[in-house]
């Protein structure tokens, strides 16, 4: 995975077309405090009868930004590209599933924090984001945001440890978010590209920053207790450790660092459970269920599936309705699109992942020294969102679609650069 010097690229630096850094500075600093924002997405209220939280209002002041800035300036917008016919075929499958669901209202809601307003968003990062020093600066707000909810949860956690109230087996305390599993799902994608950044970067203050927080992330990572989140991080070293010079070492010293956590009695209790299936903690017992009434429910609802809000209504006559657990969503990357979004969706979606990884390879392999970390990262966050996705519910929420977009935008911006600038602009 190593890539390697951008020859090609050598003399072909052109005036670049873009002219944010110079004109876009009050849209990037909304943007940037966004970004930071994200976790705020906890934080709601209601303006007369339509609820918001603090993200939404966070996205329209730096959408009114944009638009303001685009207008005044005469800037062209990047809109057009290798995502556009899929987002707009995703965001066509999302209004037919608000039709679909059986209640509109919330269905609606949904449609608007996890499709229009992420993508929305992820246009204004690609057009404004026109160097690797800002897309760095968006990338260390999403880490900020991060890291408060990550590092709240973790002192929750510890403090239960210490208090000897904490049971290993349930699901562990949490802070800010509403489960554990929320903090694995939107830490690791961002650890992916923290280190990324800190093995090849070039800039010594970027690696430092990047290792500080790489290792303050996966601290909070292993004390969510998240089984998938544990998953998606081994999937994320394995392929950051190949992607360098010295790859045999750092897998040497990755399973050095496994065996010895391995030792810690609370963390050998989670990960073991889940090789026990005759134990009633093991979760994956839960999710082969939940898969199966899923499938029953889609075999009956093929094309449109449950509709946006609908799975847990939809799949209640093929569901154990005395069982403990309680799924909004069937817990599985493809099942979750299909449920909600239909096949149209779930083929969609599957189109923006696919362009997603060749936009992000792309730009590690050929672009300059300033971009190749960033693209890295994003490809390998891609994995980790794949990963987990086999288990968990990787993009329906505020914070992960958001995330996702904005994580897409910022190497399509990079890559889009290759084409009329020089490679490290």
């Amino acid at each position: 995975m190593e890539a390697p010097t951008a020859k090609r690229l050598a003399g072909r630096a052109q005036p670049a077309t873009h002219e944010s850094s110079r004109l876009y500075w009050g849209t990037a600093a909304c943007a940037t405090v966004t970004c930071a924002l994200v976790p705020a997405y906890v934080v709601r209220w209601k303006v007369f009868v339509f609820p918001t939280t603090l993200l939404e209002i966070a996205i329209l002041v730096t959408l009114a930004a944009f638009a303001l800035e685009t207008a005044m300036q005469h800037s062209r917008v990047v809109w057009r590209g290798l995502y556009t016919i899929p987002a707009v075929i995703f965001l066509v499958a999302g209004a037919i599933s608000i039709a679909v669901a059986a209640d509109h209202r919330a269905a609606l809601g949904l449609y608007r924090a996890y499709l229009i307003e992420p993508i929305a968003f992820g246009i204004v990062v690609a057009t404004v984001v026109d160097s690797h020093r800002r897309a760095l600066l968006l990338l260390a707000a999403l880490a900020a945001g991060g890291l408060v909810a990550g590092l709240a949860n973790a002192m929750v956690v510890l403090a239960a440890i210490r208090a000897q109230t904490f049971d290993v087996l349930v699901t562990p305390p949490v802070v800010i978010y509403n489960t554990a599993n929320a903090v694995a799902l939107y830490l690791v994608p961002l650890i992916a590209v923290s280190g990324s950044v800190f093995l090849h970067s070039a800039g010594r203050r970027a690696r430092i920053i990047a290792g500080a927080f790489t290792l303050l992330a996966v601290m909070a990572v292993l004390l969510s207790f998240s089984r998938g989140g544990y998953l998606a991080l081994g999937a994320v070293a394995v392929c950051l450790a190949v992607s360098h010079r010295y790859r045999w070492w750092w897998l040497a010293a990755g399973v050095g660092a496994a065996i010895l956590l391995l030792q810690i009695p609370h963390l050998a209790s989670r990960v073991t459970t889940e090789f026990d299936f005759n134990n009633p903690r093991n979760t994956l017992v839960a999710r082969f269920q939940i898969w199966d009434g899923a499938l029953h429910m889609l075999k009956d609802h093929p094309i449109f599936g449950a509709g946006l809000s609908g799975f847990a209504a939809a799949v209640a006559p093929y569901w154990n309705a005395t069982h403990a657990a309680r799924f909004t969503y069937p817990h599985n990357l493809l099942l979750n699109f299909w449920s909600e979004t239909g096949l149209l969706g779930a083929a969609a979606f599957a189109w923006i992942l696919v362009a997603a990884f060749r936009v992000s390879w792309r730009g590690w392999r050929r672009a300059g020294p300033g971009w190749r970390p960033i693209h890295l990262g994003v490809f390998l966050a891609l994995v980790a969102i794949v990963t987990h996705g086999l288990v968990d519910v990787p993009y329906f929420k505020n914070d992960l679609s958001f995330e996702f977009w904005t994580l897409v935008a910022i190497s399509w911006s990079g890559v889009e650069g290759l084409r009329s600038a020089a490679p490290d602009r």
